[in-house]
Order: structure tokens, then C-alpha cells, then sequence
């Protein structure tokens, strides 16, 4: 039986744990359509998911003629260069990418940027209201933070930054075949800048990731020219896209829940473990790339067909009441946190650590400069983009002095431990 779920719904993004666990009611792994994907098997549970990631000789990102799942003949070649990467290949060629961009990344050494990206967001935080209040988050700092740290890891120019938010505006409003022909052109121009930006980088030199690239380009490591562009694209994309809504999906938690905010003020060497929760809990990442059944098997006790396609739900893995106690709490002092945001097995997420530094870095520099920052609407008026797959608030509206309103709600109703303590 197909279970009909809408996907992209403002009540799915609003309130995930509660379709999630319709959803488990039918199974660990549950026949539904995707959107733009069509009909799929989606897991329930964090063992089915962890299953299917791990077993990459099973549950393969191609068809055996090398095809990639959910990518379409009529797509232009410059899509298919661009979906050329990493995170759509099996092995052996998925090992020697990312053992050439696992080789670049080492040489940045990523802990040591937490200093400078920490200094990032103090600058964004301060300029968060230049342009008048009440401002949005999203546009006005979620976005710009992880924008700004992966174009200056990769060595891209500062002057360029405006064209890499408008780029990723059109990424984050794809939600329908519609909407994907409008990306195209996007995709288009922004294949141009990356062609351009990777020859200077062989002509000239310079510094941060690209010309890591290139020299081990030149050090006759197998990568062609096109993986090359797919590769940057990859960094660029993913290593600010999820980020950004990993940042305000946290932030719209703590300023709807003072009583979580009040805690972590108290201490920011707590906010470590916070990542972590809102990495489960907000799960901005909700989905896998689709993948292909190549033999028969049982995966929790149902029969998957060779051909089947199969997507993994991440946020379903992170709502587990059989891997999480309550699961459907935001609990920021959750130990052990078993999540699995950025996924499990070959394809575990390259960027894990630079994601978790830039959260920590951009809630406490939000916090701390603002210390009264409130929501400028009702939490029921904040809405989610319609993107499939990815849980990502469309504009968050903040103010300077919001918190001394909710204190004195948060009194009337007999919650609030004073309005001193919270003024």
C-alpha cells in the first residue's frame, strides 16, 4: 500500500516528530512518491536507514548503466556535470574524490579557522539591524555566515559573495518542476564562474581550497576537469546551503523557548551539546539522495525488489523512540545523541565538523551581542520554504527588544521564574 504524505506541507515543517510517527505506524520502511522523484521506499527507523547507507553494494546512487538516481535524460549537461559529484557516486570512484578533497580539507586545517569564524560572526551579529528592524534572520545573517566562510575557504573573492546569496535563494527555492527550470539558469552561470575561477587558480595561484585542488590536479591525481567544477560546486553549495538552515532553525528554537535559551546564556560552554540537539531535532537535512535496489532483499523484515528506488529519512532516524528517549523533546542536555544528520557509512558528511563550529560560533555571537532578541511575529506566523527534502524557514523575523515581551507573557502564565531574572 502507498502511504500518501505530503512532503513539502507548512504542517509537516512545522511539526515533523508527529507526522514522523504516522508515518513509523506503517513501517520501518514505507512505499510513498516523492516529490520530483516519484514512487520510492522511505525509511522509518534509524537501523533501516543506517542499513541502507552503509550497504553501498545494495543500495547503489546509479544504475548499472552509471545513470544517476532522480537525474532525467532531458536534464542540460551542465545539471548533469553538476550532479557529477561526490554525493551521487558509488564506489571505487566515490573514494578517490573524496580522498583528494579529504587531502585539501586536512591541509586547511578546519579547527584551526574556528578564531576567524568566530570573528565572522561577531561582525554579521553586529549588522544584523544596519538596515532597520525588525530584520530577517535568514537573509540577514543564517544565510551570509556559512556563505562567507566557505567562499574564503575555498579562496573565492569577497567582491563575489552577492552573486553566491543569490545563487543559493534559488537553490533554497526549488520546490517544483516549475521552480527547477528557473534554477537552471542559475545553475548555468554559475558553472561559467566556477570554470573561470578554477583556471585562474591553475594560471595564477592563490590560496584556500580551489588551489589545494589544483595542485593536486597537477599532481596527477585522477580527477578530470569537469569533477573539478562538480567538486567546488559540491563545497560551495553544501557546505553553506544545510548550514544556514541548521543556524536558523536553532535560533527560531531558542527564541521560542526562553526557558532553553535562559540555560545555554547561563553557560555557553554548553553549546556543543546544544549542536547537537538541534542537529537531531531540527534535522535540516530530512533526506537522502534516492537510491537503487540492486538485488532482492529484507530490510527490517520488508521485501525490496531489485530496481526498487529507496530514500532514507534522516529526521525519521532522529525521531527513533527505539534509538532516543522522547524524541519528540528538544533537549539540549541529551546524552548520548545518536543522531544521524550527517548520514552514516562511505558518504558521512565531509563537512560535519565546519558545520558544528559555525553553529556554535553564530548562535553564541547572536546571543551574546543581542542579549533582548525576540521574534517579531507569533511563532504560528513563521513559515517554511516548500522544499522537498529540505527543512528550511523561508524568513525569520527578529526585533532588539522582543524579550522583555515574552518575559512578561511567559509571567501571566505562571511560567516565568521572575521578570527580573529574564529582563
Amino acid at each position: 500500500m502507498t502511504v500518501r504524505l505530503d512532503f513539502t506541507s507548512e504542517a509537516f515543517y512545522r511539526d515533523p516528530p508527529k507526522a514522523i510517527a504516522t508515518l513509523r505506524m506503517s513501517g520501518p520502511l514505507v512505499a510513498t512518491r516523492f516529490p520530483l522523484i516519484g514512487d520510492v521506499w522511505i525509511t522509518t527507523t534509524h537501523d533501516a536507514t543506517a542499513q541502507v547507507l552503509k550497504d553501498g553494494a545494495t543500495f547503489t546512487l546509479r544504475k548499472e548503466d552509471g545513470d544517476v538516481a532522480g537525474l532525467r535524460w532531458w536534464m542540460p549537461r551542465y545539471v548533469r556535470t553538476i550532479a557529477n559529484n561526490m554525493l551521487t557516486m558509488d564506489e571505487p570512484d566515490h573514494t578517490r574524490l573524496r580522498s583528494i578533497v579529504d587531502e585539501a580539507f586536512r591541509r586547511r586545517a578546519i579547527v584551526a579557522m574556528e578564531p576567524r569564524i568566530r570573528a565572522i560572526a561577531d561582525g554579521l551579529a553586529d549588522e544584523i539591524f544596519a538596515n532597520g528592524s525588525p530584520a530577517d534572520l535568514v537573509q540577514r545573517y543564517a544565510r551570509i555566515l556559512p556563505l562567507a566562510v566557505i567562499s574564503e575557504l575555498l579562496g573565492l573573492p569577497l567582491a563575489d559573495r552577492p552573486r553566491f546569496i543569490a545563487w543559493a535563494n534559488s537553490m533554497s527555492s526549488l520546490t517544483n518542476v516549475v521552480s527547477f527550470f528557473r534554477l537552471l539558469f542559475a545553475f548555468r552561470k554559475m558553472r561559467a564562474y566556477l570554470d573561470r575561477q578554477l583556471q585562474l587558480a591553475r594560471e595564477r595561484g592563490g590560496e584556500g581550497l580551489i588551489a589545494e585542488l589544483v595542485q593536486v590536479e597537477r599532481e596527477g591525481r585522477q580527477i578530470t576537469p569537469d569533477e573539478m567544477v562538480s567538486m567546488v560546486f559540491l563545497l560551495l553549495a553544501a557546505g553553506s546551503e544545510t548550514t544556514t538552515h541548521l543556524i536558523s532553525g536553532s535560533a527560531y528554537e531558542l527564541l521560542r523557548n526562553p526557558g532553553l535559551r535562559d540555560w545555554l546564556e547561563q553557560d555557553w560552554s554548553r553549546v556543543g551539546l546544544a549542536v547537537e540537539e538541534f542537529l537531531r531535532f531540527v534535522s535540516p537535512v530530512q533526506f537522502s539522495k534516492p537510491r537503487y535496489v540492486r538485488r532482492d532483499i529484507e530490510v527490517e523484515g520488508v521485501r525490496l525488489k531489485k530496481g526498487d528506488r529507496v530514500i532514507v529519512m534522516l529526521a525519521a532516524a532522529n525521531m527513533d523512540p527505539a534509538m532516543h528517549d522522547q524524541p519528540e523533546r528538544l533537549d539540549l542536555e541529551r546524552k548520548p545523541n545518536r543522531h544521524m544528520s550527517f548520514g552514516t557509512g562511505i558518504h558521512f558528511c565531509l563537512g560535519h565538523q565546519l558545520a558544528r563550529i559555525e553553529a556554535a560560533c553564530a548562535l553564541e555571537a547572536l546571543f551574546v551581542r543581542w542579549p533582548k532578541l525576540g521574534l517579531a511575529v507569533d511563532p504560528a506566523e513563521v513559515r517554511w520554504r516548500r522544499r522537498p527534502g529540505l527543512r528550511a524557514i523561508a524568513k525569520l523575523p527578529v526585533v532588539t527588544e522582543g524579550r522583555g515581551t515574552q518575559a512578561i507573557a511567559r509571567s501571566e502564565a505562571g511560567i516565568d521564574r521572575s521578570l527580573t531574572a529574564a529582563s
